[in-house]
């Protein structure tokens, strides 16, 4: 027995230590595939989680609202607005801060992409000013039942808030949601950044001024996504993203003013989530004071930053109540989904590092002593490794990473047979007795899924009705986004692709620019049954650069390849797509037809259109549907 006591003793040290390294590029590349998992609505054409089909394709209709899209938030087929807007937060906030090394991964378009599924979604949601959906479906049934999204038969209600059912935390997140991509999207597609940014500020004024918790409004959120931290950290909150995005000093001056009375400087925190927002805030104010624009509310910043490194020294173990962590060195606050606070712990260190060492080149003062920006660099990458196989157990928590990882995800959509597989309907109890008790490997694999993670002690039970440690959730992914891809390519000083100063645009026309650069049918595709009567070919005419972005110019030539016949209804579908484009009338979910001054293309003649892109990869341009006549 005392041998065998030893021993696991030996096991718990010296296992987290043992690494060899881990492939971060792949875990970044995994973390992001988990979204097209999450994905609700009409699936676009270049889908990569192809066990996946369309879902809740008639979301909103009972409400006159078109609802379609967005995220399912983790193994349930329910959308609720409050940890969705936090995830596409979060996702901006990693592009944001590591968009430069997110693009030297290959997964920008792949990340923009997957915060623009959110917001278009949140754009249908903010209907009118004062008027905000907040969820489509409801916990109650759709927890009754076990089906793929594909089949779901349950309520597929939509609740919203408005000025007589105020939800103050709910429009504020939004607000801050909207106003962190409004920053993405500034340069890369002006005309989208600054819709954002109107959806933005009205949701900040309705969250103000109709003040009220949103489970109150929306009650079937309560059991599931309860507000009870309030709402006053997501007022902050949404002011710090506006004051990012816009250098409004009405904004600054919100985050200065209400700094007490809100909670800002009052509440240290060792906890950042969808729920609790205010380390999340402190730091946003820490950076502002480090970037030397705080002015006369210096003293007040002053004050966030230090309740910031509370939450930093809370974790490193050298504050005055310090996190707890597992025998095998994970940070742990509660046994359901634990890792969501690991995820969002870890982003906060390592943007926290990064902000001292770009700006003050200072150090984080705790009570135990002081810590160096390295310190929060180090333990947020001991999270990170623990989370990927450094643990006691050898276990990966991020499904598809590693030899060992969970099998049987509390998830739906991976658990039961895809419907391309297998098109019989699967009703709603049935789920359960065929699928959710089956033991074995997910017939889906839920690729870069992050699950809940171990107990306290750094134990892990892999089946599916252990929901608190299997079941993944997208706000558990989104903070790991930036993560990974600062551990993957180290700290390159100022993101130089998104910067989040505003200033004006200088655009340079180069000598020499490139010229008729035709790229391949990948990325410029007709139907092969209709492939003789239509041709498009897609150039490089010219390029520019802006600081030290180069964007290019693609002009897409369509022609009518057909001796007698007039193509009428030509739609595209054009992806990837991150400038401007000028010459087609946009539809929706990414669909194109003909510009308004043109009806039609007789035979032999031809039409143009161009666009920006801020790389040389073009878009990806699909002829869906036309007629010949």
């Amino acid at each position: 027995m005392e041998v065998i006591f030893v021993f696991a003793v030996l096991v718990l040290v010296v296992l987290p230590f043992a690494s060899a390294g881990h492939n971060y590029r792949e875990a970044l590349s995994k973390s992001i595939l988990f979204f097209e998992a999450q994905r609700s609505g009409h699936l676009p054409f270049d889908q990569r989680v192809n066990w996946r089909s369309h879902s809740g394709l008639l979301d909103g209709k009972t409400s006159g609202v078109d609802l379609v899209g967005g995220y399912y938030d983790a193994g349930d087929n329910v959308k609720f607005g409050l940890p969705m807007a936090f995830t596409i937060t979060m996702m901006s906030w990693s592009i944001i801060e590591y968009g430069k090394q997110i693009l030297h991964t290959g997964e920008l378009s792949h990340s923009l992409a997957s915060v623009k599924w959110g917001t278009d979604y949140l754009i249908k949601a903010h209907p009118e000013p004062n008027v905000l959906y907040g969820e489509v479906g409801d916990g109650v049934t759709d927890h009754y039942c076990w089906q793929r999204p594909e089949d779901m038969t349950t309520s597929r209600a939509a609740y919203r808030l408005d000025a007589n059912h105020p939800g103050s935390d709910l429009a504020g997140e939004t607000a801050a949601a909207m106003a962190s991509a409004s920053i993405v999207f500034r340069r890369l597609n002006p005309a989208y950044s600054k819709k954002l940014l109107s959806h933005a500020k009205q949701l900040f004024s309705f969250a103000d001024r109709y003040r009220g918790k949103y489970d109150r409004s929306i009650s079937v959120a309560r059991k599931y996504y309860g507000s009870v931290s309030g709402y006053a950290d997501e007022l902050l909150w949404a002011a710090s993203w506006l004051y990012q995005a816009t250098n409004d000093r009405y904004y600054l001056d919100y985050l200065g003013n209400n700094a007490d009375s809100l909670g800002g400087t009052g509440w240290a925190m060792t906890e950042f989530s969808w729920e609790v927002k205010y380390a999340g805030v402190q730091v946003m104010a820490s950076k502002i004071l480090m970037q030397g624009k705080a002015g006369h509310h210096t003293a007040v910043l002053k004050r966030y930053q230090k309740k910031a490194e509370y939450f930093m020294c809370s974790c490193l173990g050298k504050g005055t109540h310090n996190v707890r962590r597992t025998p095998g060195g994970l940070l742990f606050r509660q046994r359901w989904n634990n890792l969501q606070f690991v995820t969002s712990a870890s982003f906060l260190m390592t943007v926290y590092s990064d902000y001292l060492s770009s700006h003050s080149g200072g150090y984080v003062r705790c009570a135990s002593g002081n810590a160096t920006p390295q310190d929060l660099i180090n333990l947020a990458k001991s999270q990170v490794d623990y989370i990927l196989g450094d643990n006691p157990r050898g276990t990966s928590y991020m499904v598809g990473y590693g030899k060992t990882y969970p099998q049987q995800v509390h998830h739906r959509g991976s658990s039961i047979v895809s419907i391309k597989v297998n098109s019989a309907f699967v009703s709603c109890r049935g789920g359960y007795n065929k699928w959710y008790g089956r033991k074995g490997r997910d017939p889906n694999l839920l690729d870069g899924a992050v699950v809940g993670g171990p107990d306290g002690y750094d134990n892990f039970v892999d089946e599916r009705d252990n929901y608190e440690q299997t079941e993944p959730a997208t706000y558990n992914n989104a903070p790991l986004i930036g993560v990974l891809a600062r551990l993957a390519i180290g700290h390159v000083g100022r993101n130089e692709l998104l910067p989040v100063s505003i200033a004006p645009t200088m655009w340079r026309k180069t000598s020499n620019p490139v010229l008729d650069n035709t790229y391949p049918s990948s990325h410029s595709s007709v139907p092969k049954s209709k492939q003789a009567a239509i041709a498009i070919k897609q150039r490089v005419t010219s390029w520019w650069k802006v600081k030290r972005t180069t964007y290019y110019r693609y002009s897409i030539i369509v022609t009518n390849n057909s001796s007698k016949k007039t193509i009428r209804n030509l739609k595209f579908i054009i992806s990837k797509l991150y400038g401007p484009l000028w010459g087609l009338k946009y539809s929706s979910n990414n669909s194109y037809g003909f510009p308004k001054w043109l009806k039609e293309l007789p035979a032999g003649k031809s039409f143009e259109f161009v666009y920006i892109q801020p790389y040389s990869r073009p878009a990806n341009v699909f002829v869906s549907n036309y007629n010949l006549v």
